[in-house]
């Protein structure tokens, strides 16, 4: 039995579809003018194995990621490149499209755009105003009236006038109230716009996800995620405009990762802090940085550390050193590991709990490759099959135990160069080259293992 943590209620719930056997989940996407940082590494993963577990359990679902293609700061980066917003889009969802498949993610069904949307948009807008939901505004904006949504603030447990306090009101705003947010803004010269029945202009950030988020699951599916800043406004603000303009519930279950942090602090280009995924990639293997996301739970904050990345490093590499050299059954036979992994991930996908269960394994399958078990390559597969449902041990384990960290010294050349020394070193009975080797190779981040089989290395 699924549990989910509901943002919404801030329980544990049973997981219990609208439609038996079928999951709706949208989850917020970026805004692409700039390329993907660490922050939205973790959201794209947590959510990429949310997904994977569901299919595991049986649902069919239906995975809408959106991509925001129009905004003030792509308007503002596109001018200061010399560009065409939709230049600067265009490369930006590449990007984020290459550094996904990197980290080990399975793309979602679908990745609606809301410049595709656009008279989904005008014609949720147009039904807020003709409720009496939403007004123009004297400077030509559309405002929706946040006092007309009852509930307004239940996602996050405050009320209106709550929210309202200390806030800074301006006289001569054009809004009625200063908590109301803006549907439509006026465009201003030069800018990207379009028509609409409030004259030229664009959608506001909220508007778009309600609007494509109904026209792809309709006005009320299961589950709607998104980053942990994500809460208040955007997602408050969503369902209010969303159940005022539809007349029904929004999302059952809202699901927010947790949010990550750099040596304890908030990641901010100011204090020279700020990672892109591709920044890190320079230097790990990207199965280092997935495994970091996954070894917490989706909803703890991660703390990014050079430590936390060498950490995450040394625990695959124990998972890839299990495999070395193991040839896996066809088909395996469970040893209560798949149960105990499936009762971690229906327990909120527990994926600390559900990685203990995995080393649990990988102890057991040391085990039997030391005794010559017959049941070792059934528990390689198991180990496999459970690890692939993580986006895990999907690189061959020689491959990834020599490219755990980017090369940046010596070659892989250099290397074996070195070995096949070091072993006519030991024939010839030569003990203080073969050191002497084995010393350098350390000093320069590489370390030897003899075995039966010969001699394998990996980099620290």
């Amino acid at each position: 039995m699924l549990k989910i943590h509901n943002t919404l209620t801030g329980k544990k719930e049973e997981f219990v579809p609208l439609v038996p056997g079928k999951v709706g989940m949208y989850v917020c996407g970026n805004t692409v003018y700039d390329f993907c940082h660490i922050g939205h590494a973790r959201a794209m993963i947590s959510f990429d194995i949310i997904s994977r577990h569901l299919r595991f359990s049986g649902f069919e679902l239906n995975y809408v990621r959106n991509i925001t293609d129009v905004d003030d700061k792509i308007i503002k980066r596109a001018a200061e490149n010399n560009e065409t917003p939709e230049s600067l889009t265009l490369r930006m969802i590449e990007a984020q499209t290459q550094d996904e498949l990197k980290l080990g993610n399975k793309l979602p069904d679908r990745e609606p755009k809301a410049t595709e949307f656009m008279q989904e948009i005008i014609d949720m807008i147009a039904v807020l105003v003709e409720k009496g939901f939403a007004y123009q505004g004297s400077t030509g904006d559309v405002y929706f009236r946040t006092e007309k949504h009852a509930d307004y603030g239940k996602l996050n447990n405050r009320k209106l006038d709550e929210m309202l306090a200390g806030a800074r009101i301006d006289v001569e705003s054009a809004k009625e109230n200063p908590a109301d947010f803006v549907l439509w803004k006026s465009a201003k010269e030069g800018e990207v716009h379009w028509q609409s029945p409030w004259g030229i202009g664009r959608p506001g950030w909220h508007i778009e996800c309600s609007a494509m988020s109904t026209s792809c699951l309709g006005p009320h599916f299961d589950i709607h995620g998104g980053g942990p800043d994500l809460k208040f406004p955007h997602h408050e603000n969503e369902i209010a405009q969303s159940e005022c303009a539809n007349g029904t519930d929004y999302v059952n279950y809202w699901m927010h990762c947790g949010a990550v942090r750099v040596n304890n602090e908030k990641m901010s280009k100011s204090l020279g802090n700020f990672f892109t995924v591709r920044d890190v990639l320079e230097k790990y293997n990207p199965e280092v940085i997935r495994f970091l996301m996954v070894s917490s739970q989706y909803r703890s904050p991660i703390d990014y550390s050079e430590q936390s990345l060498l950490e995450a490093k040394v625990g695959l590499e124990r998972m890839y050193t299990s495999l070395q050299g193991q040839d896996f059954a066809t088909e395996y036979v469970s040893s209560g590991y798949t149960e105990r992994y499936q009762d971690a991930m229906n327990d909120d996908f527990n994926t600390p709990v559900a990685i203990s269960v995995l080393f649990d394994l990988v102890r057991e399958l040391n085990k039997a490759k030391a005794s010559g078990a017959d049941n070792a390559p059934s528990l390689a597969k198991e180990l496999s099959v459970l690890a692939e449902l993580l986006g895990l041990l999907g690189q061959d384990p020689e491959y990834f135990l020599k490219n755990s960290v980017v090369n940046d010294g010596i070659s892989e050349e250099e290397i074996e160069a070195f070995i096949a020394e070091r072993i006519q070193a030991r024939k010839d009975k030569n003990f203080a080259r073969s050191d002497e080797i084995r010393d350098s190779l350390a000093e320069q981040g590489i370390t030897l293992l003899d075995t039966r089989e010969g001699t394998s290395w990996t980099r620290r």
